[in-house]
């Protein structure tokens, strides 16, 4: 059984626990540290430092981070301080904690996570999957046949107004407007059904935070695309980030 600390850094709060990479299994409680509200690449780094102290832990760390990644570096930044752009985030936490780490987008890892132990492998779910985890934004990790196509942010495309489609339809949108499921629950089948437009999709999987209410927006979603919800649900980033580093 091979244990490694998984982090899943999100908008709000940076969560972490130690990992069977062979089952998916928490080993551990899952430690939870507040995002920075000023969320700075050092300020980020502190916290980082402070909930890796939580374990008796010396390995390498898989650590999943709100950005498009590209050989550890962070392309974008959505829903986290702009500074972050251009970051080398894989050295940055390595000099933080002193541990190896592995950094990749935080929707590739939860995808990652429910196609190679959770729901993908319980349904057998082939062809175009595309995992959605409503958390402050919209994340998307898209897999063909099995096969992850990195980096793929879905949420980012122009809504109605223009703006990113994941600050009408995501949760902190839902939160911040006062909306219940059933006002919000449409907005987030036009995300849905724009995605299923664009890429014809065999299935969706959904994750992240919101996950967790699914059956009280359910009777909203008309998009035609078989869904399934999660097994991992809002701990899929941190199971897929574990398991990445092997």
């Amino acid at each position: 059984m091979a244990q490694v600390l998984g982090i899943d850094v999100g908008g709000t709060g940076i969560k972490a626990a130690l990992v069977d990479t062979d089952t998916g299994e928490l080993l551990t409680d899952r430690h939870r540290l507040s995002t920075p509200d000023h969320s700075t690449p050092a300020n980020v780094a502190a916290t980082v430092k402070k909930i890796v102290a939580e374990f008796d832990y010396d390995g390498p760390v898989g650590c999943c981070f709100p950005a498009v990644i590209v050989n550890g570096v962070a392309k974008t930044a959505g829903n986290i301080h702009k500074s972050w752009r251009g970051t080398q985030v894989d050295s940055l936490f390595e000099e933080a904690t002193g541990l190896p780490f592995r950094v990749l987008n935080d929707a590739d890892a939860a995808g990652h996570a429910e196609m190679a132990m959770g729901v993908g492998v319980e349904k057998g779910l082939d062809g175009m999957v595309i995992m959605i985890t409503i958390g402050t934004g919209l994340g998307s990790g898209v897999f063909y046949n099995g096969q992850l196509i990195p980096n793929i942010e879905l949420g980012r495309m122009p809504g109605k107004d223009g703006e990113p489609i994941e600050f009408y339809a995501g949760n902190r949108a839902r939160k911040e407007g006062y909306l219940s499921w059933d006002d919000w629950g449409p907005r987030f089948n036009y995300f849905l059904e724009r995605v299923a437009r664009v890429n014809t999709p065999d299935h969706f999987i959904l994750g992240g935070g919101a996950s967790r209410k699914f059956d009280q927006f359910e009777h909203t979603i008309t998009v035609p695309v078989p869904i399934h919800v999660a097994r991992f649900r809002n701990n899929a980033g941190i199971i897929g980030a574990a398991a990445a580093v092997l």
